[in-house]
């Protein structure tokens, strides 16, 4: 449990990694989010046995990776960490979906089995292109884009809040789980007594430090508008962005390139 403040909850690392310049970094917040939220969109569009027609959407978040230099793989790490929400989702599929659907060989492939496969997939494309998104955008960015684009700001400065609320919460747990081994000589055992004092000592610490945050906050002039450094600029580079890739998003979503290509290339060498 020590390691939860280096481990899982390190995504102040996002941030740093949004202050990098490069082409991505320098489009327009609203731009990525746009194009981000037509991926997904069309992304969990797919029927529950479609699998193969997902494999051409990868392109989306190798470039991404590639042209704003993040690093791939604590962009993978942090989906493997929260891919046993998907695992559970759609672990029992194949063993409640028994009809056969294709052969690979004399292998044969059930329903079960293709949409748990593609559960997984959307599970990781969905993940990995927010996460890339925070990384060349910045949290702080994307709410205020969302406010631009009309989302009220009520509902974005709380999700800011959330946002930020998160690491007060990991710092208090991380000092508190550390007191605990300390006090224990370094006993990984924690009784239900003990986790259970824990949880409402951590309550109260962490409603005490929101409401001196929020203090600092008003001190410094908070009126709910959210600042940002970089200044937002919508030019033809954006639409060019939002366009090129919708388009292809879509053509991905109405045609399965990789059945296409398998036919072609089979009628070819036939």
């Amino acid at each position: 449990m020590t390691r939860i403040g280096n481990h899982f909850f390190d995504i102040g690392y996002m941030d740093s990694l949004a202050s990098d310049d490069s082409v991505l970094h320098r489009l327009d917040p609203r731009a990525k989010l746009i194009t981000t939220l037509v991926f997904i969109a069309l992304v969990v569009s797919f029927e529950k046995y479609e699998f193969s027609a997902l494999i051409p959407f990868v392109i989306f978040p190798v470039i991404q990776i590639s042209v704003g230099g993040l690093p791939a793989g604590y962009l993978v790490r942090k989906v493997l960490l929260v891919s046993p929400f998907a695992i559970l989702i759609g672990i029992f599929n194949p063993l409640l979906d028994h009809e056969i659907r294709f052969y690979i060989g004399a292998i044969p492939i059930s329903g079960g089995w293709l949409s748990f496969l593609s559960i997984l997939t959307r599970f990781v494309l969905t993940v990995l292109s927010v996460l890339i998104l925070i990384a060349t955008t910045g949290f702080n960015d994307v709410c205020a884009s969302l406010e631009k684009l009309g989302v009220p700001r009520p509902f974005v400065v709380q999700l800011m809040f959330l946002y930020r609320y998160l690491f007060v919460l990991t710092v208090e747990t991380t000092r508190m789980v550390r007191a605990v081994s300390l006090r224990s000589f370094g006993s990984s055992g924690i009784g239900v007594k003990t986790f259970a004092s824990m949880t409402g000592h951590l309550l109260l610490r962490t409603l005490d430090r929101a409401q001196r945050i929020h203090l600092a906050m008003l001190s410094r002039g908070f009126d709910g508008h959210i600042a940002i450094l970089r200044s937002m600029r919508f030019g033809w580079r954006e639409i060019a962005y939002i366009f090129g890739w919708s388009f292809l998003f879509f053509l991905f979503r109405w045609y399965n390139i990789p059945n296409i290509a398998g036919t072609f290339v089979t009628g070819f060498f036939s």
